[in-house]
């Protein structure tokens, strides 16, 4: 599948979608025609085919189905990348490095260690607990959202589930929330065994055939600035 074929009617279209393409952002961005926004059903993209779902609510569901990574991978916006093709953007984008060698090396601010290790230890975590662990507040610790977009787009933190509040009806309500971890912990031992299996340039190199091959109107410049 290249991206001219694709058109998103219902969930089962965007986890196939999300499967074959391998990285799907969800907004438009730098390279026209390369997202679910411009390619979704209208009845689909706010109150859903069925006048109930939408893609904003199919996000859980197609990260679990999938077990694929989301969360702002690209141009500070959000994407999924499919579970074959994360270990090399995650290998690419950490340049070879765990996290912890990371800030040994003095690449990694003190924040982002905080945080990183905020999560590591109580994955998965919603992202209001996380907040509170971390004393995320109002007159607390400051920078959570650049921190934690941050640790997404180096490919050490991703999003495993949009949870959605209960009212006492038993009626889901608002805006789903989200639900951070790790790629170790939430993609396993596929992950593991193949992050570092290649050379950044390797997986870089990887990662710029495949996106060309999905994308054959975009011309170089507009891959290498899109994955930088």
């Amino acid at each position: 599948m290249n991206i001219s074929d694709l058109y998103i009617r219902t969930m089962d279209d965007l986890t196939e979608a999300v499967e074959e393409l391998g990285f799907l952002p969800f907004f438009d961005n730098s390279i026209p025609g390369f997202s679910i926004e411009e390619h979704v059903d209208p009845r689909a993209w706010y109150n859903g085919a069925d006048d109930s779902w939408a893609v904003w609510d199919w996000k859980g569901p197609v990260i679990n189905t999938l077990n694929c990574a989301y969360g702002k991978f690209f141009e500070k916006k959000a994407a999924y990348i499919s579970r074959a093709w994360f270990p090399d953007f995650a290998n690419y984008r950490r340049d070879g490095y765990d996290f912890d060698a990371r800030y040994e090396d003095g690449l990694a601010y003190i924040g982002d260690k905080r945080l990183y290790d905020l999560i590591t230890a109580n994955a998965p975590v919603l992202s209001r607990r996380l907040k509170g662990l971390g004393n995320y507040r109002k007159g607390g610790n400051k920078g959570f959202d650049t921190m934690i977009n941050r640790l997404q787009a180096q490919g050490y933190v991703i999003i495993s589930d949009f949870v959605y509040m209960i009212d006492k009806n038993g009626e889901r309500y608002g805006w789903g929330v989200a639900e951070y971890s790790t790629p170790e912990a939430f993609l396993g031992e596929d992950f593991t065994n193949a992050v570092y299996r290649r050379t950044p340039a390797e997986s870089y190199e990887r990662l710029f055939a495949h996106v060309r091959s999905i994308l054959p109107y975009a011309d170089d410049a507009m891959i290498r600035r899109f994955l930088k």
